[in-house]
């Protein structure tokens, strides 16, 4: 049996198909991490886009 910890809470889960909220522990850790994505607290870091419109390679000579 597979055991994985609740991302929200840190609450050992077995991973079975009776547990209908995995990989969270309950209802309440599943709503915590969707209000969490819906908040943006979550990102990925990295470099802002640029705007293809002011890169150098793009103006007039």
């Amino acid at each position: 049996m597979t055991v994985v910890t609740c991302p929200t809470c840190a609450k050992k889960v077995e991973w079975i198909e009776a547990n209908k909220f995995r990989p969270f522990c309950s209802e309440r850790c599943k709503q915590i991490d969707l209000g969490a994505w819906a908040e943006e607290k979550y990102t990925i870091p990295g470099a802002a886009p640029s705007d293809p419109l002011l890169d150098d390679d793009n103006l007039p000579q």
